[in-house]
């Protein structure tokens, strides 16, 4: 197996731990809120936290990555994600889950997981990024399939503070000897602004070099900010409030589990095929299918509230694993079209704080809906309105793509 091939196969299982414990919170929600009978609100809040520091980490991150390399921010961030995990486990008190689970993991999975995995995906293989991070990111899928189910069952079996262990004590296990032995970078020298397998740097790469401070006065950048911040809005309130939700109308526990299992089986599909149709057949085309989906997956949440069961159930598992999923490598490969350069990995990392903003308003605002009013109808309604918001900015920023941004001109 070529080191490109065998980074980007560490990279997929790694991801896949990373993002699994991302989404295993919607059933730990339900264990806490059992166990401490904490409010929704704080319960999200602590997720929103989260998203919020693993999103904001995002442009240092993303530096560090261009001047260091990714291999060893990932492994720091591993050993800071198996000590989050570890602490998550003795959590007593709100400030304990928020200091332990918001900052500590949050930090652990933003060093280890999206932003350095995307940088190292993109500079092995520049052309046909869409493709690629569709692949490795397919890992983030089998992490929600194999990882949410697990914690229901640990937490069933042995209580929800093991299960948090049991997870840390499982990254570590992987995570740090994987990244020392099995993930190496480009031989070319770091910060290349995309290396094919080859380890040559195409002249044409070194065109148009576009700085951070030149991103952020385009077009494009914005539009694509706003497309991030909405599309997470939306996204992160199903992900995290899904197992609440479900159990509130019936679903049984484990049962609304393999629901989140049926959303991360569905998304392996989902990432995979939508960077490659992206690559085909048109990124906003593609992005367009992933909201539609997403919107037609509260349509199916809808109908478990009219009539529970498990078959309404399940079609918004797989509705909303395929569509959320053929969003995720849409955006980098988006970004590489117009940012593409040796300052890619910071002005990715900006936008990525964008994204965070947006996963750490919409559980919170559901949560806090919900425990306003008893119902999670109104920020549905907001969620749709903001994918329907996500899907117009991508077709703004269509301009900035087809006209890659250079310096002193506008994308």
């Amino acid at each position: 197996m070529s080191p490109a091939a065998r980074s980007i196969a560490a990279t997929f299982v790694t991801l896949g731990l990373a993002y699994g414990v991302w989404y295993a919170y919607s059933v730990f929600l339900v264990a806490l809120l059992r166990e401490f009978g904490w409010s929704r609100t704080l319960l999200a809040g602590a997720f929103s936290v989260f998203t919020l520091v693993h999103g904001l980490v995002g442009p240092l991150a993303g530096s560090i990555a261009d001047r260091l390399g990714p291999r060893r921010l990932t492994l720091a961030g591993a050993v800071m994600l198996a000590a989050g995990l570890l602490l998550d486990g003795a959590v007593t008190r709100p400030w304990h889950l928020y200091l332990a689970f918001g900052v500590l993991t949050a930090l652990g999975v933003a060093c280890a997981g999206w932003v350095p995995a995307v940088v190292l995906v993109q500079r092995w293989f520049p052309h046909r990024i869409g493709t690629a991070l569709g692949l490795t990111s397919a890992g983030i899928g089998a992490g929600i399939f194999v990882v949410a189910p697990a914690c229901q069952w640990m937490v069933e079996v042995a209580g929800w503070r093991w299960a948090f262990r049991a997870v840390g004590l499982g990254v570590a296990a992987w995570m740090i000897p994987a990244t020392l032995w099995l993930v190496r970078e480009p031989a070319a020298a770091a910060g290349a602004p995309g290396v094919p397998q080859d380890g040559r740097v195409p002249a044409a790469a070194q065109a148009g070099d576009i700085t951070p401070r030149h991103a952020l006065g385009t077009r494009a950048f914005w539009a694509l900010a706003v497309a991030m911040l909405s599309a997470s809005f939306v996204n992160q309130m199903l992900l995290v409030h899904q197992v609440a939700y479900l159990v509130d109308h019936g679903i049984d526990a484990l049962m609304a589990a393999s629901v989140v299992g049926v959303v991360g089986l569905a998304s392996i599909a989902g990432k995979a095929g939508g960077g490659w149709f992206s690559d085909s057949f048109g990124r906003e085309e593609t992005y367009t299918l992933g909201m539609a989906l997403v919107m037609l997956s509260m349509a199916a949440l809808g109908l478990v509230a009219v009539a529970p069961g498990p078959l309404p159930a399940y079609v918004y598992g797989a509705l909303v694993g395929v569509g959320y999923s053929i969003t995720a490598p849409l955006m980098p490969a988006l970004i590489n079209d117009v940012f593409r350069g040796r300052h890619f990995g910071a002005i990715f990392g900006m936008l990525h704080a964008a994204n965070a903003f947006g996963g750490g308003l919409g559980p919170w605002v559901a949560g806090r809906v919900f425990d306003a009013t008893g119902s999670y109808a109104p920020a549905f309604a907001a969620a749709a309105g903001s994918a329907l918001l996500s899907t117009a900015a991508i077709w703004t920023a269509r301009r900035g793509r087809r006209r890659r941004a250079t310096p002193g001109r506008p994308a």
